[in-house]
């Protein structure tokens, strides 16, 4: 794996949905690093610890809404407190079953998250956002 590989990051306290979506990144021919965290938290602490680091950064990150310690909210914002440290572009897609209108417009009046995603997320989905990337 050469250092130009990309890295995704996966921030979801659902054991089931961490598997579906690394297996469903994968199958997509994938040949980056996928990461995962539990939490907002977790993930944090991972970007803070690598702000530097750009090869470690993740290019993409799907976050997920409801978690515990630290949720989707709270992790953004915290991103953008440490975004001025981080010198790499990475595109958040916030991803949820909450189809409630309140929490889509609020992912979208947050400029750092790309899009909101639904779950469950098809295939075909995972393969579109990582071609941004992957190219």
């Amino acid at each position: 794996m050469s250092s130009s590989d990309p890295v995704i990051a996966v921030v979801d306290d659902d054991k089931i949905f961490q598997l579906i979506a690394t297996r469903s990144i994968k199958a997509t021919q994938f040949s980056g690093k996928i990461l995962q965290f539990n939490n907002g938290s977790e993930a944090i602490q991972y970007l803070e610890e690598h702000a530097n680091d750009e090869h470690a950064l993740p290019d993409l990150l799907f976050l997920d809404i409801n978690m515990p310690l630290v949720d989707g909210w709270m992790f953004m914002e915290d991103y953008i407190s440490l975004k001025s440290r981080i010198h790499k572009l990475i595109r958040i897609y916030m991803v949820s079953s909450s189809i409630d209108p309140k929490d889509i417009e609020r992912a979208k009046a947050i400029s750092d998250i790309k899009e909101y995603v639904t779950k469950p997320i098809s295939q075909q989905k995972f393969a579109a956002l990582i071609s941004e990337v992957a190219a």
